[in-house]
């Protein structure tokens, strides 16, 4: 699942950095993009979130924390 999420993300966030953490069906994102520049801390988890719908909506991940930040921001 880690794996695919990372996929997920990276497929729909264009050059994005995506670490995955978690298990069972709780998991950590931690997404770096220049796509984020200019977005609000909402958008930028709402563009997460959009790319995982898939897996929540199927219920294999059920809690998810996400931290999306521009590449500035994750130095």
């Amino acid at each position: 699942m880690i794996d695919e999420l990372r996929q997920c993300v990276e497929s729909a966030i264009a050059g994005s950095i995506v670490e995955v953490l978690g298990e069972g069906n709780r998991f950590e994102l931690r997404v770096v993009s220049d796509a984020f520049e200019g977005l609000g801390r909402v958008q930028r988890q709402q563009a997460v979130y959009g790319a995982i719908r898939q897996h929540i909506q199927s219920g294999a991940v059920h809690a998810v924390t996400i931290r999306a930040l521009t590449p500035a921001e994750a130095e």
